[in-house]
């Protein structure tokens, strides 16, 4: 199938500009992130795997945009005029190894991200009958992914055979959009639910866990509607896909840190109870008695004995 829509060469600068804003962004998230995770808290109160999780995402984009630097480079630069049909040629190869690599970099940082919802899913239910769902398709997206880029590892320089891996590669657009879905979902549901369950006993307002539901609406469909965009231009066979697909890689690091930072803000409002650490997945599970002021009045209980004497027959009150 041959390929349509703006041309590769164009296509490739359009979508390295584009990353290259978006990674910016997530680099000043990043920033933001470790703040979050490390202001004012102990070495030993410092949750960990967010700390990690934020690092690898960084390096993976950032490794991303690096590769794509580089291909562009040589596309339009050093092979220019020595690779047979010009630049765009250069950039239809799907068998070059700037382009294996980069999407060996998406796949990675894809389970990465998508690995990270569906564990913050089990530890809000603490049910694996409730991750079953995402993690196999978790696991069908991590075997249709590295099978594309297999099939990429193996193709020829024509333009049509990225569209040639169309069962992998919409297989995984597929199977990353349910794993996402179904456990962005059902964490937001679950936390709406304890909301609900707790909003009566609420000391104050402003200490609802809605804006965290908000945040993790606005993330998921921040990255379904990329990955539907991605979805929808290879089935068209357009090149807008490689455009999309270089947005997602910032994207994937941009929802993960947006979280992380709007809990920290929440955390600094006055009426917010104090948190020790900011553990999103952690805390969520536990939350429900620690983040809400539940008043307690005293309660004084008086208790009265009465004494029956069978020799004067009276009753004799006693405290």
């Amino acid at each position: 199938m041959a390929s349509r829509g703006i041309p590769l060469n164009n296509a490739a600068i359009f979508s390295t500009t584009m990353e290259g804003i978006l990674y910016g962004f997530s680099v000043l998230m990043f920033i933001g992130t470790m703040w979050a995770l490390t202001y004012r808290h102990r070495m030993n109160k410092i949750h960990r795997p967010n700390v990690v999780v934020a690092c690898m995402l960084l390096i993976l984009s950032t490794a991303h945009m690096i590769v794509d630097f580089i291909r562009v480079e040589q596309g339009l630069v050093t092979y220019r005029n020595t690779f047979p049909g010009g630049p765009a040629a250069f950039f239809a190869d799907v068998a070059q190894i700037t382009f294996v690599v980069k999407n060996i970099i998406y796949n990675l940082q894809t389970m990465l991200g998508d690995g990270i919802v569906i564990y913050r899913c089990y530890v809000v239910w603490q049910s694996v009958w409730v991750i079953i769902v995402p993690s196999l398709l978790w696991f069908g997206m991590a075997v249709s992914g590295f099978g594309a880029v297999y099939s990429f590892s193996k193709a020829t320089g024509d333009a049509g055979d990225i569209f040639a891996s169309s069962p992998w590669i919409t297989t995984f657009y597929a199977m990353t959009l349910g794993s996402n879905l179904s456990a962005s979902g059902l964490l937001a549901y679950r936390i709406w639910r304890m909301e609900c369950d707790v909003s009566a006993l609420r000391a104050t307002k402003s200490s609802s866990m809605m804006p965290i539901v908000h945040v993790l609406a606005d993330s998921a469909i921040l990255y379904s509607v990329t990955l539907l965009s991605a979805l929808v231009c290879f089935v068209e066979a357009n090149n807008g896909q490689y455009v999309v697909v270089d947005m997602i890689t910032p994207i994937i690091s941009i929802t993960f840190y947006m979280i992380i930072i709007r809990i920290a803000m929440k955390k600094t409002t006055p009426s917010h109870s104090s948190l020790s650490t900011i553990r999103m997945a952690d805390e969520i599970a536990r939350e429900t008695q620690q983040r809400y002021n539940v008043k307690c009045t005293p309660v004084e209980v008086h208790i009265t004995q009465i004494t029956h004497q069978d020799d004067n027959d009276t009753c004799k009150p006693a405290y």
